[in-house]
């Protein structure tokens, strides 16, 4: 039976989310040892980007205009994909508790639902509405956000921010490739990501601190670059090459929505090689998500002149 782009989409958004959820796994020892996570996450976006490069420059195959055709993409992916996201994330993880960031940040595919709501002036299928609301629950009970008392009102701000930055990533990635490989794309957002960062740790926006010693992974003392390559190859340069390509033949409504997956399998990892616990309501929530990615995808499968999403399909019912 031939598999529909969808299908494979899916597929491919599935080994993505697989890729992304190693990152906070294998970073947390380089945190614990002295890391600040704007160090962490400068090398990572820079050794990602140069890790992909000789790809990028093979698919590309000397057709140099394409980068220059898809510049305001690659500037969209590079500025507020990867640099503003993670910057304002930051910002916001300083004010108030991390788990209420995250879920903030990841409310990124309902923003694309609202915004199609209010594109169009059409309420979106029920099917849609059912799968959002689904998927949010799942969020929160995988999550768990610390019931603080008082929020920051400005720390709220910086991750709704980085929830908008979240948003435009699926969107400038779902856009038509006109002659630009998607390892290209992935590439340059990085490496022009990961400079804006070092140049906002330079001026002081975000601290930079790094550590050269051993570092404690899964009990054994290994060299600092051990965790570091897990996160730059796994869970930067294929993350981002796979998350891209995927956004790519679903749509960003529809991968945005598969991108929460990162969030079930960050928490499984932390599970099975960190030791922490996993809880029975995080079960039921990362049931919830796959329901709530179950219920959106099966709004494409009921419009047959959609079996490849178009671009802007986040904006359209």
């Amino acid at each position: 039976m031939k598999r529909s782009p969808t299908s494979v989409g899916l597929a491919v958004a599935v080994l993505a989310a697989a890729c992304f959820g190693l990152s906070g796994a294998f970073a947390k020892p380089l945190l614990e040892a002295g890391w600040s996570p704007g160090a962490a996450v400068t090398v990572r976006a820079l050794t990602g980007g140069l890790l992909l490069a000789p790809i990028a420059v093979y698919s590309l195959r000397g057709r140099w205009a394409s980068l220059w055709r898809g510049r305001w993409r690659v500037l969209g992916m590079a500025f507020l994909g990867v640099a503003a996201c993670q910057l304002l994330y930051f910002a916001a993880i300083e004010r108030i508790p991390v788990g209420t960031a995250i879920l903030l940040e990841f409310m990124a595919p309902l923003l694309l639902v609202a915004v199609a709501w209010a594109r169009t002036r059409r309420l979106p299928k029920t099917v849609v509405l059912v799968g959002s609301v689904a998927a949010l629950l799942g969020l929160v009970f995988v999550i768990s956000p610390s019931g603080a008392t008082s929020l920051d009102l400005l720390g709220l701000v910086f991750a709704l921010g980085a929830m908008v930055g979240c948003a435009v990533y699926y969107v400038v990635a779902a856009r038509p490739a006109d002659g630009l490989p998607t390892v290209a794309l992935a590439s340059s957002g990085l490496l022009i990501g990961g400079l804006a960062l070092g140049l906002a740790s330079v001026v002081g926006i975000l601290p930079f601190a790094v550590t050269f010693g051993r570092v404690h992974l899964f009990g054994e003392a290994v060299a600092w670059w051990v965790p570091m390559l897990v996160v730059c190859v796994a869970a930067t340069a294929m993350a981002y090459a796979t998350s891209i390509a995927a956004t790519s033949m679903l749509g960003s409504r529809l991968a945005s929505f598969a991108g929460l997956l990162e969030v079930i399998f960050a928490t499984f990892y932390a599970w099975l090689l960190l030791g922490e616990e996993l809880t029975l309501l995080q079960f039921l929530g990362g049931a919830l998500i796959l329901a709530g990615i179950a219920f959106v995808r099966s709004e494409k499968a009921d419009n047959p002149a959609k079996l490849r999403p178009q671009p802007y399909d986040a904006f359209v019912p």
